[in-house]
C-alpha cells in the first residue's frame, strides 16, 4: 500500500508538471478527444503536446508492455493513474480503436512482428484504425460476410464491400474479416486481415445520418493487395479472433455511451436545475427529480462494474461473453439519458437550427438523435440478449 501511495505522489506531482493548463478540467470520455493519425488535425497545440508527453512516458497505453512502447504499470498503478487524472479534470491523452480494440488484439494473437510494427504507432498515436466488420447482408449474422481474399502468392487480392465502417474517412489502417475459404462452413472459412488504407483499390464514402453527422461510411475494395504477412493468427482462423475483439469493442461501447458524458457542457442535475428550477435552486418537478436520480445511481453502477471488468482485463483476464451485458445496459441507459434530457429541456429540445436555441440545446437535439443507433451499433441489443442467454446463463437453443 505504501508503494501505492507513493506512485500516486509521483504521478500527481508529474501530472500537474507536464499537463497543459488549458486542459485541466476538459475531462472527456471514450470517444471524445484525439484520435490521432496521419490525417489528424491540431486546432489546439496543448492537445498534441499533451499526447507527446503522455505517449513518451507510455501513459496513452499505460498497461502495455514497455517494449512495445506502452507504460508497463500494473492494474492499480494504472487504476491510481486515471484517479489521479480525473482528480485534475484532464481528458485522455489519445483515443480510439487502435487502444481499445486491435492494440489488445495483437498483444494476444499478433505476431511479434506484427506487435512491434503496429503497437508503437497506435501509442504515439501516429496510426487510426477503423474496423470493416458489417457488410451490406452481414450485420447481425456476421458470419455471412462475404468479401472475398484470394491468394495471390505473398498477397491476398481483397475484393467486397464493408458498411457502417466508423471513420473510415479519417482512418489510416483497417483490421477486417475476410472470408478466404467460401467452401468451409461460414464461420471456419474466415481470415483477420490488417490493411493500410492507402492501398490501391481502397474507396470510402461517408454516411449522411439524421442527425447531420457524418461518421460512418462505406468501404468499397476493389481487388485490393494485402501482404499474406498482415493476416493476424492464422488463415481461415480469425473467426476466434473476430469474436475476442468483439468483446474489447462491447465494453468500450458501454463504457463510452454508458459514462453520463454527453454532449452538453452541463451535467445531468445542472441541465434539470436550469428549466425546472424549484424553491433553493432545486430540480422543481418530483418525477423528474426521481428519474434523474435513478438514472445518475444506475450510471455510477455501471461504472464500478465496468471498472471491475477493466481491472480484470488488465491483470490479465479477456473480456468474456459477459461483456454483452456491459453493453446492453451501457447503450440503453444513454438512450434513457437523453430522453430523459430532451423531456427535461421541452420545446428547447426540438431545434435544429436558427434563432431561438442555444448551442448547447441544438446539440442535444443532434445527440438524442444518434443516441437512436447506440442499441444498433456493435451488436443489437436483440444479439446480445441471445448472448448473454446462450454463453452467460447457459439457456437452450
Amino acid at each position: 500500500m505504501h508503494e501505492l501511495e507513493s506512485f500516486r505522489s509521483e504521478a500527481r506531482a508529474w501530472l500537474r508538471q507536464h499537463a497543459p493548463a488549458s486542459l485541466l478540467g476538459q475531462g472527456g470520455s471514450e470517444l471524445e478527444g484525439t484520435w490521432g493519425g496521419r490525417k489528424a488535425g491540431w486546432p489546439d497545440p496543448d492537445r498534441k503536446r499533451w499526447l507527446e508527453v503522455m505517449a513518451e512516458r507510455g501513459w496513452t497505453a499505460p498497461t502495455w508492455p514497455q517494449e512495445y512502447g506502452g507504460g508497463g504499470l500494473e492494474p492499480d498503478r494504472a487504476r491510481v493513474l486515471r484517479q489521479e487524472m480525473a482528480a485534475l479534470g484532464l481528458p485522455a491523452p489519445l483515443i480510439g480503436f487502435g487502444l481499445t480494440m486491435i492494440g489488445p488484439v495483437l498483444l494476444r494473437y499478433g505476431s511479434e512482428a506484427q506487435r512491434r510494427e503496429h503497437l508503437p504507432r497506435i501509442v504515439r498515436g501516429e496510426i487510426r484504425w477503423c474496423q470493416g466488420y458489417s457488410e451490406p447482408d452481414a450485420g447481425s449474422d456476421l458470419a455471412s460476410l462475404k468479401t472475398r481474399a484470394v491468394r495471390d502468392g505473398d498477397h491476398f487480392v481483397v475484393t467486397g464491400q464493408k458498411v457502417w465502417t466508423s471513420y473510415a474517412d479519417l482512418s489510416d489502417w483497417m483490421f477486417l474479416l475476410v472470408r478466404t475459404d467460401p467452401e468451409a462452413r461460414k464461420q471456419a472459412g474466415i481470415t483477420f486481415l490488417l490493411m493500410d488504407m492507402e492501398s490501391p483499390g481502397v474507396e470510402v464514402k461517408p454516411i449522411l445520418l439524421i442527425s447531420g453527422a457524418s461518421p460512418f461510411c462505406e468501404t468499397f475494395l476493389h481487388e485490393v493487395r494485402v501482404p499474406v504477412a498482415n493476416v493476424v493468427g492464422e488463415i481461415h482462423g480469425g473467426w476466434t479472433i473476430a469474436k475476442a475483439l468483439l468483446t474489447y469493442e462491447r465494453s468500450m461501447i458501454a463504457e463510452a455511451f454508458g459514462s453520463g458524458a454527453m454532449g452538453t457542457r452541463s451535467s445531468l442535475v445542472d441541465w434539470a436545475r436550469r428549466y425546472l428550477e424549484g424553491l433553493d435552486g432545486c430540480i422543481g418537478d418530483a418525477l423528474i427529480r426521481d428519474r434523474v436520480a435513478r438514472t445518475e445511481m444506475d450510471t455510477r453502477s455501471l461504472m464500478l462494474t465496468i471498472q471491475r471488468a477493466r481491472d480484470a482485463a488488465r491483470a490479465g483476464q479477456a473480456p468474456g461473453p459477459e461483456s454483452s451485458i456491459l453493453k446492453i445496459y451501457g447503450t440503453e441507459l444513454n438512450q434513457r439519458r437523453y430522453e430523459l434530457l430532451v423531456d427535461i429541456a421541452g420545446p428547447q429540445a426540438l431545434g435544429w437550427q436558427g434563432e431561438g436555441f442555444s448551442d448547447e440545446e441544438l446539440a442535444l437535439t443532434r445527440e438524442w438523435l444518434r443516441s437512436r443507433g447506440n442499441s444498433i451499433e456493435g451488436g443489437t441489443s436483440e444479439i446480445q440478449l441471445n448472448i448473454i442467454a446462450k454463453r452467460v446463463l447457459g439457456l437452450p437453443d
